[in-house]
């Protein structure tokens, strides 16, 4: 039996030039794409400053969120992508500061690059609907 699956939309969609949905709602389940400091004009935010950055990523995924009907309460999974690593005990406080136990299955890798070269770190989750 196929689950149902919806597109999930926001709007304005910073990541409709890039031809990106913000998201996929497959069953019970939701697929966030990769959320970064970009607002919801496509204006990049906090160059330079990995603080503001990460305040604005996770805004945009609460944002995602919302519109699929869920919350941050209800992820599962997060990958995080870092530019540089030596942002990790920043990733940690974090963690304690955007989740609450039980914690969210978490992937953390350093990456050359993301999409724009201003941007220092992106995130994706997954997270159960309702």
């Amino acid at each position: 039996m196929a689950l149902p699956t919806t597109v999930i939309r926001v709007e304005p969609d910073p990541l409709e030039p890039y031809a990106i949905s913000p998201g996929w709602r497959v069953g019970d389940l939701l697929f966030l794409s990769g959320q970064a400091a970009i607002d919801a004009h496509g204006a990049l935010v906090g160059v330079g400053d990995f603080d503001a950055q990460l305040e604005q990523t996770f805004r945009n995924i609460d944002r995602v969120l919302e519109a699929g009907g869920s919350h941050r309460g209800r992820i599962v999974k997060v990958t995080i992508y870092l530019t540089d690593m030596g942002n990790f005990p920043k990733i940690v406080e974090a963690r304690k500061r955007y989740f609450s136990a039980p914690w969210p299955a978490d992937t953390i890798v350093e990456v050359r690059s993301l999409a724009l070269p201003e941007l220092m770190v992106e995130i994706d989750v997954i997270a159960v609907a309702g």
